[in-house]
C-alpha cells in the first residue's frame, strides 16, 4: 500500500469561529469518522465535525489513497484510529489492516503503517481496552487475527491467527466459516467472535498484559440454524449482551456472569407478517443502558427499538423507525444519548436523528451528510 497523503477540504472561517464560540465552550463538539467503501466516488476515510448542542454535521476533511476502509476502530486513549482493508471492491486480493494518527487540532489522519490481516475481506477491527492490541474479523476466509500495537500506534504483524472450521444450514451462505465481529468483553479478559457461517460465537481467553492468546475457545454458543451471528455489543454496566444476527432477523439476549455468557432471550427484529428478504446488520445499547437498537437492512431499512429491562436485562419491543436511506450498514449513538445517526450504505447518506431519551423513539432533525458508501461510524470528543 503507497504511504498515504492527507488532502484537506477548507471550511469557511466564520463556520469554524462560531464552532470554537459555542460548540467547544459546551463540550459538545465530536469528530466523526467515516468508513467507506471506494468503489464508486468515495475518496477513503471522511471526517466531519458533530455539534451534539443541535445535531450538526459539517465536513472538514477526507483521508485519501486508502482502499475500501469498510470498518474502522480508535484507541482508548483517541490518538490513534485502525481501519481494515476491505477490498470488497478491489482486484486486491487478501486483507489488510491500517493504522493512522490522529491530529487533535483539526481531526486530520497521518498513516503510520499496514499490515496483513492474514486473511480475506477483513469486515471488523477492535482494540482491546489497554490499546496494545487490536483484533480483525476476516469474513471470506473465516478467520481472525490479533495484532501487537507498538507505542507510536503503528501496528506490528499479525502475532496470533485463528482460522474457524465448520459450516451451517443454510449452502448458500454458510458453506464455510466468515467470522464478522472480533468484540472484548467489559473485562478485557475475553474476545467474543461472532461466526455468520457456523451460527456460532466464539469465547476466547486473553491477557493484555501478557499478550497470551488460547487460540482454543472457552465456550461457544449456538443459534438458530441459518441466523447467522452478525455483531455483539454489550450494555454499560457490563452485565448483559446483544446479538444481532444478519440472516435470522433476531436478536438474541445474553446475561454475562462468572465469565461466561447465558442465553436469556431470543426475538424477532423482523415486523409480524413480513417474508421479504433479511439482512441484520448492526447493534447498540444507548448510553444510559435503558435501550436496545438494532438495524435491518433490505427491503426494511428500519432502526428497531427495543427498552432493557434494568432488573435481568430482557427486551421490549419499543417501536421500529425508517433509516431515512438504504441499506443502513452500520449506525451509532452519539456520546450524550441525544442522537443516534444513521449510515445508509446503498443511498450514500447519513442521518442524524434525535432521541428522546425518556422513550427511547427517534425524530427527524432534517440535517444528513452525503457521503459515498458510507460503512461505519466512530466519534471522539474534539477537546
Amino acid at each position: 500500500m503507497k504511504l498515504l497523503r492527507l488532502f484537506r477540504i477548507p471550511v469557511l472561517l466564520l463556520i469554524a469561529v462560531v464552532g470554537c464560540s459555542s460548540s467547544q465552550k459546551s463540550g459538545l463538539e465530536y469528530y466523526l469518522y467515516i468508513g467507506t467503501y471506494t468503489r464508486d466516488s468515495s475518496q477513503g476515510i471522511y471526517e466531519y465535525k458533530f455539534d451534539a448542542s443541535d445535531g450538526s454535521l459539517t465536513q472538514v476533511g477526507v483521508t485519501k489513497g486508502v482502499t475500501d476502509p469498510s470498518y474502522l476502530a480508535i484507541s482508548p486513549d483517541h490518538k490513534y484510529l485502525y481501519a481494515v482493508n476491505e477490498y470488497r471492491y478491489s482486484d486486491h486480493s487478501g486483507g489488510d489492516l491500517s493504522a493512522f494518527s490522529i491530529n487533535k487540532d483539526d481531526g486530520s489522519l497521518t498513516h503510520l503503517n499496514t499490515k496483513s490481516t492474514n486473511g480475506t475481506s477483513p469486515c471488523y477491527v477492535s482494540v482491546d481496552h489497554t490499546g496494545n492490541y487490536a483484533f480483525t474479523a476476516n469474513y471470506s476466509s473465516g478467520s481472525f487475527s490479533m495484532f501487537p500495537i507498538n507505542s507510536d500506534g503503528s501496528l506490528d504483524s499479525a502475532s496470533v491467527t485463528v482460522q474457524h472450521q465448520g459450516n451451517s444450514v443454510n449452502k448458500d451462505r454458510q458453506a464455510s466459516p466468515h467470522v464478522h465481529c472480533t468484540h472484548l468483553t467489559p473485562d478485557n479478559k475475553y474476545l467474543i467472535v461472532d461466526d455468520l457461517g457456523t451460527d456460532h460465537v466464539y469465547q476466547y481467553a486473553f491477557s493484555a498484559d501478557s499478550g497470551a492468546f488460547n487460540q482454543e475457545p472457552v465456550h461457544k454458543y449456538k443459534v438458530k440454524p441459518g441466523a447467522g451471528p452478525r455483531h455483539i455489543t454489550f450494555a454499560p454496566n457490563g452485565k448483559y449482551a446483544y446479538l444481532v444476527t444478519e440472516m435470522g432477523g433476531f436478536v438474541y439476549a445474553f446475561d454475562y456472569q462468572n465469565n461466561q455468557l447465558h442465553p436469556l432471550q431470543s426475538i424477532s427484529a423482523l415486523p409480524d407478517g413480513y417474508d421479504g428478504p433479511i439482512a441484520g446488520a448492526d447493534i447498540h445499547v444507548s448510553p444510559d443502558g435503558k435501550f436496545l437498537y438494532a438495524s435491518m437492512r433490505e427491503d426494511l431499512n428500519q432502526i428497531v427499538i427495543y427498552s432493557i429491562n434494568q432488573q435481568n436485562g430482557k427486551l421490549t419491543f419499543v417501536s421500529r423507525h425508517s433509516s431515512g436511506g438504504v441499506r443502513p450498514r452500520n449506525f451509532m449513538i452519539d456520546p450524550t444519548g441525544k442522537y443516534l445517526l444513521a449510515a445508509n450504505m446503498n443511498s450514500d447518506n447519513i442521518v442524524v436523528f434525535k432521541r428522546n431519551q425518556t422513550t427511547g423513539k427517534l425524530s427527524e432533525t432534517g440535517t444528513e451528510a452525503t457521503v459515498s458508501m458510507p460503512v461505519c461510524l466512530k466519534m471522539i470528543a474534539v477537546n
